[in-house]
């Protein structure tokens, strides 16, 4: 076999037969015989000038080869692990209801409360460790309104919008008292403060609303005892049975009756809310007369 036969053989490009020596060449149609002037063809002169370009080609291609890899291998930078990035806190907190409680602070006494002036009575209503409605509460609620006020709207415990507002008979609720008392010519923006007996929302094992137990009321009533010696009020308009109750423990209630509480007059009505779910007018009418017995009260 020549040189050249050899050097197709290895890249695999040689002939696809060759005549055996001393066999007499047999007649083969015009495909079979392409292969033998192919191969006479090859092995020209020029196709040993072929052989040594690829040749020399394909050494310079594993060299380069050779030298990439290396090249590579030493400049393959190290491997750093990413830091994981922390997974978005799911928006609960945008729940109201599923907001964790802010941490109680220290318990203030009957002492320290009386003591306090607003904005004292404020902080210390805040952070009111008094009772364990501070391990279920998302906030408190303290009064709102003129702190120099001759009138006083009274209500019993924040509702779930008060609690979530921060602020005293808000919405639909403050606009209808707000009316209320335009009605008998009292700026509710100058002359009122509007407070509850108890600053947090009580609730059952369920998470629902609940009236407040003897023990809850009688440790928020320093902080209510407090407002009332800070404001002075002349009128207490009460809203609701259980502020009713609750102004004077022990006490039953009559609207249409006017009650004391040390220097301050006393007058029951009705709640905004049970006014705003009353289709009949009644619950309406009979708070205009308890509006109108407060007005009297108040100018005598």
């Amino acid at each position: 076999m020549s040189r050249s036969a050899v050097f197709l053989d290895e890249m695999g490009v040689g002939p696809l037969w060759r005549l055996r020596q001393g066999a007499a060449p047999e007649t083969v149609d015009a495909v079979v015989e392409a292969p033998v002037e192919m191969e006479a063809a090859v092995t020209a002169p020029v196709a040993e000038a072929v052989i040594e370009v690829v040749t020399e080609m394909v050494a310079e291609v594993v060299e380069v080869a050779a030298e990439a890899k290396v090249e590579v291998q030493a400049e393959a930078p190290v491997a750093v692990a990413a830091a994981p990035v922390p997974a978005a806190e799911p928006d609960d907190t945008a729940w109201f209801d599923d907001a964790p409680p802010p941490p109680p602070a220290r318990q203030f006494s009957d002492a320290d409360i009386a003591a306090l002036d607003w904005d004292g009575l404020t902080a210390a209503v805040a952070k009111c460790a008094r009772c364990d409605l501070c391990k279920t509460r998302k906030g408190v609620v303290m009064g709102r309104g003129d702190r120099q006020g001759d009138w006083l709207m009274l209500a019993s415990s924040p509702s779930r919008l008060e609690e979530r507002e921060g602020r005293a008979l808000p919405g639909e609720q403050g606009k209808l008292l707000d009316n209320m008392l335009k009605a008998i010519d009292i700026d509710a923006g100058s002359d009122v403060y509007i407070t509850h007996l108890l600053k947090c929302r009580p609730l059952d094992e369920a998470g629902q609303e609940r009236l407040p137990t003897e023990s809850e009321s009688a440790a928020c009533r320093p902080y209510f005892d407090r407002e009332l010696a800070l404001l002075q009020p002349r009128t207490i308009v009460t809203l609701g049975s259980m502020a009713a109750a609750g102004i004077n423990p022990g006490e039953k209630p009559v609207r249409g009756k006017v009650r004391q509480l040390g220097s301050a007059s006393v007058v029951a009505t009705f709640h905004p809310e049970i006014l705003l779910q009353d289709e009949t007018g009644k619950a309406k009418a009979r708070a205009w007369a308890d509006l109108c017995l407060a007005k009297s009260t108040h100018g005598g």
